[in-house]
């Protein structure tokens, strides 16, 4: 298997649900900014919801860093209309829920599941210059959580601006980080 690390988030043009409307959406919209594609495996299901709530809830947090939120799964854009007019958790989504009826997208990211024509839950992170940065894969059994996420993106950010240093486990903003170098092998 091969890592998406720093791989460049290839070209894709999608149907979109977002704020009332059919939109498209392409690469073009994510150059120059931070992005989050987070990947699930089907509207109306069970975990899927609790976790696009939890982001839901989390957004602004995100935009305030300068963040998108793309959901993404096999459905239509009609279908993402449908939960999100029905449903009261998926009805306080105000990012982008993007549709993926064929699967490019999520086999590009390889998170694909052949034959069951859904995605695993992946989330991926990706820099302004297109470059995949965090890449995590659940089996969909597993729920994710927008705060440790959050936490994720405050450290890539910081890294992109001080690529001298590293984040530790457990890393916050503010906290103290760690500068590699021949002085701390052996020494953590």
């Amino acid at each position: 298997m091969d890592t998406q690390i720093n791989s460049q988030v290839p070209e894709f043009k999608l149907q979109a649900y977002h704020g009332g409307d059919f939109t498209e959406v392409t690469r073009k919209d994510i150059e120059g900014k931070w992005a989050i594609f987070f990947f699930y495996p089907a509207d109306f299901t069970f975990v899927c919801p609790t976790e696009l709530g939890d982001m839901a809830d989390n957004y602004s947090k995100f935009q305030e860093l300068g963040v998108e939120v793309f959901s993404v799964s096999t459905d239509s854009h009609f279908t993402h209309k449908a939960w999100h007019d029905t449903s009261d958790t998926i009805g306080k989504i105000t990012y982008p829920m993007l549709a993926d009826p064929t699967g490019s997208l999520s086999r590009a990211f390889g998170v694909y599941i052949e034959d069951e024509g859904m995605a695993y839950r992946g989330t991926f992170l990706v820099n302004p210059d297109g470059e995949i940065k965090l890449a995590e894969v659940n089996d969909n059994g597993i729920g994710r959580n927008a705060d440790e996420l959050l936490r994720k993106v405050q450290a890539a950010q910081f890294i992109r601006e001080n690529p001298d240093e590293v984040c530790p486990a457990k890393w916050q903003p503010g906290a103290k980080t760690l500068k590699p170098g021949l002085d701390l092998v052996g020494k953590i």
